[in-house]
């Protein structure tokens, strides 16, 4: 149970938040000062703030439009920016 509540803590954090508390874990972590078992927790954590901050910013990409232009080189409107390329 206590491993959902932090699923569900962290899907309702922003990618701004999501990104300082990652910043905060890796920079524990590279200190190398942290017990193995809250090592192992933190990098957990880590891996699950990462995975939100990444489908955060797909979820950005994917609203992303880019500027069409017509013959003249005047805006013509917008389409689905090609996530892929």
């Amino acid at each position: 149970m206590a491993e959902k509540n932090k699923a569900d803590d962290i899907a309702k954090m922003s990618f701004e938040a999501a990104m300082q508390e990652l910043e905060q874990i890796v920079a524990k972590l590279e200190k190398g000062d942290v017990e193995l078992e809250e090592s192992i927790a933190i990098y957990e954590r880590g891996e699950a703030l990462r995975g939100h901050c990444d489908a955060l910013l797909k979820k950005a990409e994917a609203k992303v439009e880019k500027i069409t232009l017509g013959a003249d080189g005047k805006p013509a409107g917008t389409e689905p920016l090609d996530v892929e390329n």
